[in-house]
């Protein structure tokens, strides 16, 4: 088996993760417990945010995830599945475990909003669909 394959087998995630921020700042925000919480990135499988006492492994919980700015809203049930520590900070990698039609289908116009203005590249929205909906680029 080749290096990259053996990198491919590994990988976990089906959809690609987008680091939930723009220019810099925070632009996707959960709220969990009633604590507004920056998400560390964002996909149409779920989220990671910074390790809280209140979200162990296995920890099932509901959220509203928002946008910087904007007044929609996307609520569910997730779950956390890990915790790791990258660059000094530990983070909670959740998966949504309940969240209904509608609101994916309003999570993938976020994300292909968000590809098309973080793009370094010119691309058209048929690109950023493509990205969003496909799997993992790692």
């Amino acid at each position: 088996m080749n290096s990259a394959a053996k990198v491919d087998s590994a990988e976990r995630r089906a959809r690609q993760r987008f680091v939930a921020k723009r220019r810099g700042d925070v632009c996707f925000w959960a709220l969990v417990n009633g604590v507004r919480r920056p998400l560390n990135d964002l996909s149409l499988e779920g989220f990671s945010l910074p390790v809280s006492a209140d979200l162990g492994a296995g920890v099932s919980f509901s959220f509203v995830l928002q946008r910087e700015g904007v007044p929609d809203r996307i609520e569910g049930r997730a779950e956390v599945v890990n915790q790791i520590t990258d660059g000094g900070l530990r983070k909670a990698g959740c998966r949504f475990v309940e969240i209904d039609g509608e609101e994916v289908e309003r999570l993938k116009e976020w994300l292909i909003a968000h590809v098309l203005a973080n793009a370094t590249v010119r691309i058209n929205e048929r690109d950023a669909t493509a990205i969003v909906s496909g799997p993992s680029l790692i």
